[in-house]
């Protein structure tokens, strides 16, 4: 074998290593910005309320107060960083408002038909520290669903409630 050569296989077998190297070190930084070990929650709050969200965007879909609460409990019980309780007894408590629902056109095809529409909820909510009586945040969330023209809006409104519920929960939970 000549020098040449030895020279050229050093080359490649380091340029291999390197490139597994920053390949793993990519995987690794990836994989440190969204790993989650838990909430942050101060360990005195061990328990949440969640009363029925108010509706005053007057856009009328039936139940949605409903439908809001109970999948923010869900998230909640799912999440198990704190149990659900009672208004009277528990350490914190999470209030919110519907404060609009629009229905708009979000896809135009040529000649101006509208193909997708987007719902779009906000709700303006709340998160008390009830042990130490003090608003921990209070700020509006939206987000949206969509549904194709002339199909039922059921399924935009339930992704968009599921959407801004989530984003309650993780401001509650890593908010801190």
């Amino acid at each position: 074998m000549t020098a040449g050569n030895e020279q050229l296989k050093i080359k490649k077998t380091t340029k291999v290593i390197v490139t597994i190297l920053f390949i793993i070190n990519c995987a690794l930084s990836i994989t440190g910005c969204y790993s989650f070990t838990g909430s942050s929650v101060p360990p005195h709050l061990k328990t949440v309320a969640i009363p029925l969200v108010e509706d005053v965007s007057g856009f009328g879909e039936a139940g949605i107060r409903e439908k809001f609460t109970r999948k923010l409990i869900d998230l909640f019980v799912n999440d198990n960083s704190l149990q659900i309780g009672e208004r009277t007894t528990s350490d914190s408590i999470i209030e919110g408002t519907i404060v609009s629902i629009t229905d708009a056109p979000f896809v135009i095809s040529g000649g101006e038909v509208v193909k997708t529409r987007k719902v779009t909820i906000t709700v303006r909510a709340s998160f008390t520290d009830m042990k130490f009586r003090k608003k921990v945040w209070e700020k509006d969330f939206s987000n949206y669903g969509q549904y194709d023209q002339g199909q039922p809006r059921t399924a935009a409104v339930e992704d968009a409630v599921n959407k801004v519920a989530e984003d309650i929960l993780l401001e509650t939970v890593s908010g801190w």
